[in-house]
């Protein structure tokens, strides 16, 4: 007997079981005499409609005689039936666990239709929508009860009518193209501000995330009879840790100041699915012209060669090869094309401003925009690649698109899908995503020809060893030390792992190593070139796409021998995270760093993509961006096509960007797990916490290796406890909150460190409180803080976290640094201050007659400029509060300037030494050398600046 034999006997076996435990032994045999092949197929297909089947005969032997499982069902079949079974007088235990059964049962008949070909893929996903809308407008029907009781109805302050709940349903729910175990995407709103009008009175925004919880709660929660739904909520405005619910004007807003090109792109397959359609409807209209421009939006282009590039760089990052969703040629990029063409011409053509993919797909065709037989050949694999993802995902309701890995799963997926075997199933499976990956390369795609390059046979030869002079050819290529260059290719040669390489691994060797001689000869330091690139090379050995990715892009080879020629960090950054070779790819974005709102986006943006509860995945991504975007700098730095302050802005912009997702991702682990803190008026905080950088953060002065002086503040009643079941006070809360954020910010993992993290400029250092409340942190910069404490006040501002906090911080700090002192104090104390560094960290005190000059710490350095332009900021901002506005010593400079203060020439001087010295300091930290330079560099520049000095910290001038 064949193993699919002995399943089928098996699974018959329990069917049989049950239907007799039932009493419906007659009934069991008349289904196997009226519809044993579909049986067989359903049992083949999925063990987990096998077992609904056992444990709901009563349900299936009716289905088949009502012909339920033979008929499709007509909307409003599902919103009529969820109405009818699940009445608002049951419990809550009651009526999750009724939606949770009926869910089952419901499965059970989509599988039997789908894997017996009883439905069309376009009426089992327009039935798997159906019952999604249904079941989230029961939800919100069931949830309104408890809390209308409660507080009330929430009533419009402008209209002065009951407002009702709008649920916008995003990606394939929207498009009513639902999968058999997907999640849903939801967004929820409302349409006014305004407050309940019961006993207890709450604002329309805390009704509606109540509501919003409790839908999601109803549905998602997992139980004894499974889920619902499994809800997925990051798309909405601002993402995780955001407020559940908005009201139409904040959405409106959202998308008018913030909206990305990536949520133009998910507001495609927008829809209204439940609550209040109409006025949902009237939403959406209004965020119509932020989807789809009024012209053929050209500008999008680059922003989807940026998402086609993001896609390709995470099916390669991940290894997807066996998904048919994200993987080459799955369903993602299919979709892709799609949303390309709307994306870019949808404000055009109104008839592309579809949800459905496939009827897309006809229009393009009708307007000459795609060729027939492409539209053909993607509709036919789209087609199949959806069916294909049905049966992975029947097999045990899972929420996957990866293919089994287990040759008896290959087995019963090729036969639930009439194949004979795998291999005849994955023929036709690999022909349909060569055709999806041929057309998704070609949309969007750059116009500029792809650079031919060939291999001279010298090159050739000299690594495959078939000419016996080595080292003259070596010579010829363009080497010096030919000795040892031969050396180090014979050890890779013959090293273990070169020698175990799978067969299409060394081909590719073969393939590289040649090119890559011959690219590395060409360089002016050809010996330095190639011991900086080698390490690269063979930390990707077991990785060998990176080198098909630099065969196929010569270009990024030439980028990858001139960077490490110039800088053995980033050949050391490279070596240790291939990863990073992605950016090599183009030149356009690696030597153009983005904006701080592109790179905030970017990030969100990869964020939303991993599941809340991954926390090692969200770990990696923060680290591979933060390495990827620095490294942009850096090459940008070496090519020259950034200025110093560009450099320092941009890699505080990439801290701002990861410390901002910190918080938000620490944030909702912690209200998940403790609920909400309480502010100190009795209302739920939405964050009311905020993120200081001190030092060069703060300053937007970051270097490469530089790390985070940070300082918390929060803005709740500390006593008061959180609103979740499991509650903490409102102090632990943040202590908690911010214990994750260092968390996130430090450990090491195989993706390395984000940063490394100083607390100890919080008030009372490391003996005070990890997270200060507003007072507190007030009341010790105006009564306890030391001076020097008060000079690292004038380089600190919010990097992160809630917008009105960080107004009242910008408020507390100009109070504290434009008050008035007593002068010979403060020059005094600044003075003995910058002797105590000077005696524990200048190149003298850390070696007698040291014939260097510490550009950071020895007199006339950096040090000092910092110390005098903190100085002038605490004896003259009471005088003078403009000079309090910036935290950043060059603009500070102008500033002294403009009130006269210093002359111009003093300040202009000051602000060339400080940048020569940070420029000087870059390159040294790029070359993985100390801020140090010879006692002879410098010589003028350090004059000046003790000249400065004597003239602003003298005696003579108290």
């Amino acid at each position: 007997m064949s193993s699919i034999e002995q399943l089928l006997s098996r699974q018959f076996q329990q069917a049989t079981e049950a239907f007799a435990k039932a009493n419906l032994v007659n009934e069991w045999q008349q289904l196997q005499q009226q519809c044993l092949h579909q049986l067989q197929q359903l049992a083949l297909s999925s063990d987990y409609a096998w077992r609904v089947l056992c444990q709901w005969p009563q349900f299936f032997w009716h289905a088949h005689q009502q012909g339920l499982l033979d008929n499709t069902l007509a909307r409003p079949y599902f919103h009529q039936q969820t109405h009818q079974l699940f009445p608002l007088s049951q419990t809550d235990f009651m009526w999750m666990q009724s939606i949770r059964q009926y869910r089952q049962q419901m499965m059970l008949r989509w599988i039997y239709r789908d894997v017996n070909q009883l439905s069309t893929l376009a009426e089992l996903t327009d039935e798997l929508s159906e019952f999604a809308e249904a079941s989230v407008d029961a939800a919100i029907a069931y949830a309104e009860q408890a809390l209308i009781a409660r507080y009330g109805q929430p009533i419009g302050e402008d209209s002065g009518q009951v407002q009702k709940m709008i649920v916008i349903g995003m990606g394939k729910l929207g498009a009513q193209e639902l999968n058999l175990s997907s999640d849903i995407d939801l967004i929820f709103s409302y349409p006014e501000a305004g407050e309940t009008n019961g006993r207890s009175v709450i604002s329309n925004q805390e009704y509606f995330i109540k509501l919003a919880q409790q839908v999601i709660r109803l549905l998602d929660q997992q139980t004894a009879d499974g889920f619902v739904f499994r809800i997925d909520m990051r798309l909405r405005p601002w993402g995780d840790g955001s407020a559940l619910a908005l009201s139409f004007n904040a959405m409106e807003r959202y998308y008018e100041q913030h909206g990305r090109e990536w949520e133009r792109y998910a507001f495609i397959k927008a829809r209204v699915i439940a609550g209040d359609i109409t006025s949902g409807q009237e939403l959406l209209s209004s965020l119509r012209p932020f989807v789809y421009r009024r012209y053929i939006d050209y500008s999008a282009f680059a922003a989807l060669r940026d998402m086609k590039a993001m896609i390709e760089r995470e099916v390669r990052r991940k290894d997807m090869a066996d998904n048919i969703k994200l993987g080459a040629g799955g369903i993602r990029e299919v979709e892709f094309i799609a949303q390309a063409f709307q994306l870019i011409r949808g404000g055009v053509f109104k008839d592309l401003q579809q949800r459905p993919l496939l009827p897309v797909l006809a229009v393009l065709v009708e307007r000459q925009l795609l060729s027939a037989q492409a539209a053909q050949e993607l509709a036919s694999a789209y087609q199949f690649l959806r069916q294909v993802e049905h049966r992975i995902q029947c097999y045990n309701d899972q929420q996957t698109q990866k293919l089994p890995s287990d040759e008896f799963a290959r087995l019963r997926l090729a036969r639930s899908l009439g194949f004979v075997d795998y291999a005849a199933f994955i023929d036709v499976l690999s022909t349909h995503r060569a055709k999806v990956s041929h057309h998704f390369q070609a949309v969007v795609e750059n116009p500029q020809s792809k650079e031919q390059r060939t291999v001279s046979q010298i090159a050739r030869e000299l690594w495959l060893e078939t000419l016996d002079e080595q080292q003259a050819c070596l010579a010829k290529l363009g080497f010096s030390d030919v000795l040892s260059i031969e050396q180090r290719l014979q050890q890779l040669r013959s090293s273990r792992v070169v020698k175990t390489l799978p067969v299409i691994s060394k081909e590719r060797l073969d393939t590289f190593m040649p090119l890559f001689l011959e690219s590395v000869g060409k360089h002016p330091q050809a010996d330095l070139a190639f011991s900086r690139c080698l390490p690269l090379v063979e930390s990707v050995l077991r990785r060998t796409a990176y080198l098909v990715m630099m065969l196929e892009n010569p270009s990024a080879l030439q980028r990858l021998i001139s960077l490490c020629a110039a800088s053995p960090w980033i050949a050391e950054e490279l070596a240790r995270y291939p990863v990073l070779l992605d950016e090599l790819l183009n030149a356009d974005t690696l030597f153009a760093p983005p904006q701080k709102e592109q790179l905030l986006a970017e990030l969100r943006q990869q964020l939303l993509r991993i599941p809340l509860e991954d926390l090692e995945e969200q770990m990696r991504v923060l680290r591979i961006f933060k390495k990827s975007h620095v490294l942009r700098v850096a090459a940008s730095d070496i090519q020259g096509t950034l200025p110093l302050m560009k450099v320092s802005d941009y890699l505080s912009w990439i801290a701002e960007a990861v410390l901002e997702s910190v918080v938000v991702l620490a944030w909702q682990q912690l209200t998940t797990k403790y609920g909400y803190p309480i502010k100190l008026d009795g209302s739920i905080a939405s964050s009311d916490f905020i993120v200081l950088g001190y030092g060069k953060l703060g300053g937007i002065e970051l270097g490469y290796g530089s790390d985070l002086d940070l300082v918390f503040v929060h803005d709740v009643d500390s006593s008061a406890d959180t609103n979740g079941t499991k509650a903490i006070s409102g102090g632990e809360f943040y202590a908690r909150l911010a214990q994750k954020m260092i968390s996130l910010l430090t450990t090491a993992t195989a993706a390395g460190q984000l940063y490394d993290v100083d607390m100890r400029l919080r008030p009372s250092g490391n003996a005070g409180a990890l997270v200060s409340s507003v007072k507190a942190f007030t009341d010790y910069q105006q009564q306890q803080a030391w001076t020097w404490e008060h000079q690292a006040l004038v380089r600190a501002r919010v990097v992160a976290g809630d917008t009105q906090l960080a107004a009242c911080f910008t408020d507390i700090r100009h109070q504290v640094l434009a008050r008035a002192r007593d002068m010979p104090s403060l020059q005094q104390e600044v003075i003995d201050m910058r002797q105590k560094m000077r005696d524990h960290l200048s190149s003298q005190a850390k070696q007698k007659n040291a014939k260097i000059f510490d550009i950071k710490h020895d007199a006339g350095g950096i040090v000092d400029i910092e110390f005098m332009v903190q100085y002038g900021v605490l004896a003259w901002a009471s005088n003078y509060p403009e000079l309090t506005r910036y935290p950043d010593n060059v603009r500070i400079l102008e500033a002294f300037a403009q009130c006269g203060k210093l002359s111009i020439e003093q300040a202009e001087a000051l602000k060339a030494a400080y940048l020569e010295y940070r420029a000087r300091s870059h390159r040294l930290a790029l070359a993985q050398q100390p801020a140090q330079v010879p006692d002879t560099d410098f010589i003028a520049t350090r004059t000046l600046v003790q000249q400065c000095w004597q003239h602003l910290l003298s005696p003579h001038t108290r």
